[in-house]
């Protein structure tokens, strides 16, 4: 081999390498019920604001972010099992949670909203005192249900399930999530004649989300707090709140 030829050789060799390098696979479940963070659209596709901003967070990194989709109630015992590398489901970080699992850096910041009729007069969760309220089981919006004393909640394993019977009549309110709320009672041609949001609850902690990792999973963390830093230094970030939250 010629010294041209060795010095080509060498250099391909060490892009191959480099490319190598960046093809890292992260696979994150994500339960895709939750519009506009993460849903399935008309064609099938897993999309949303928490998918863009991982894929993102990825070619940004240096690592590829797949998608697998978990339904809700199982999704944090796949991860234990490690049955995939991450969860990206609009995961409120709470200390609870913190307990078996390791949180990125938070990436969007939430409330929870409350979803009623629009002729409602409901003004507070504490107005729903011995009605029927829905949310989606395990999620911060039902622990701020339960927080209230003599509300009767009642859980779904889909936020769909309880904006459906909401409009049949059937619930008082839904405690969800505030893009979520919005998304529902604002946008989805079914219910935005139908709904409001009567309130968005203030609580004392300000509650974000965050990409859970097994515990002790220092390099998935470090990859996707990496690429977080990235999208919200290139000003990636308010372009995809601009497409997906809006105003």
């Amino acid at each position: 081999m010629t010294k041209k030829l060795f010095i080509f050789a060498l250099a391909f060799a060490l892009c191959a390498g480099a490319a190598a390098a960046g093809d890292r696979v992260i696979v994150f479940a994500t339960d895709a019920t939750w519009p506009p963070m993460e849903f399935v659209d008309q064609h099938k596709h897993t999309v949303g604001f928490s998918i863009d901003y991982m894929t993102a967070a990825g070619k940004a990194a240096g690592f590829k972010a797949e998608f697998t989709t978990v339904a809700w109630d199982g999704i944090f015992g796949g991860l234990a099992a490690g049955r995939y590398d991450a969860i990206c489901s609009s995961v409120s970080i709470t200390e609870e949670r913190k307990k078996t699992m390791d949180f990125s850096e938070p990436y969007f910041r939430v409330r929870q909203a409350v979803v009623v009729p629009k002729a409602s007069t409901v003004k507070s969760l504490e107005d729903l005192k011995g009605q029927k309220v829905g949310s989606q089981i395990s999620t911060t919006g039902t622990f701020a249900i339960q927080a209230v004393p003599e509300i009767v909640s009642k859980t779904y394993d889909e936020v769909g399930l309880a904006m459906e019977d909401l409009f049949n009549g059937r619930l008082a309110a839904v405690v969800c999530d505030d893009p979520v709320a919005a998304q529902y009672a604002l946008e989805n041609e079914r219910y935005k004649g139908a709904f409001k949001i009567a309130v968005v609850v203030e609580s004392g902690e300000v509650e974000f989300y965050g990409i859970a990792v097994k515990k002790g999973n220092a390099e998935v963390l470090d990859l996707v707090n990496a690429g977080i830093r990235a999208v919200k230094a290139n000003g990636l970030e308010e372009e995809l709140m601009k497409k997906w939250i809006g105003q």
